[in-house]
């Protein structure tokens, strides 16, 4: 049996959240399923009040990560993310190499809204996406 992996998390502003982790993951939005044309109208195939403008979909272009969900929800944040993601740069050489390549990416989520909060030199550094969830650049 095929299975896959979709994280799925609440938020405020979900096309934000959305725009952000395109940039940062490289993905893209995902289409809804067939036979609808659009998201706002699978939404509505479950509940006609509802609309998918508080929601966002995305997915990796290759197919191998997993699948992204960003849902608004009305109440706000409370405590701290129990699951974070990785952003792990690619490529080869050195440990001077790798950090250079780590630094870059995180002044590059820095420019997207993410925020830089914890910097462990050499490993990895802790970041906040544009709704302060955090996460990793390693």
């Amino acid at each position: 049996m095929a299975r896959g992996i979709d994280l799925t998390m609440d938020c405020s502003d979900a096309g934000r959240l959305g725009e952000f982790w395109k940039l940062a993951l490289g993905y893209e939005d995902k289409p809804p399923p067939a036979p609808f044309a659009t998201r706002n109208e699978w939404v509505k195939h479950f509940d006609p009040s509802d609309s998918a403008e508080g929601g966002a979909w995305l997915r990796d272009p290759a197919g191998v990560g997993p699948r992204l969900v960003f849902l608004e929800v009305p109440e706000p944040k409370t405590a701290k993310n129990r699951l974070h993601i990785d952003v792990r740069v690619a490529g080869t050489g050195g440990p001077e190499e790798r950090w250079a390549r780590v630094v870059e990416e995180v002044e590059r989520l820095t420019a997207a809204g993410g925020a830089a909060l914890h910097e462990f030199p050499g490993h990895h550094v802790v970041m906040a996406d544009p709704e302060g969830n955090e996460f990793c650049v390693c």
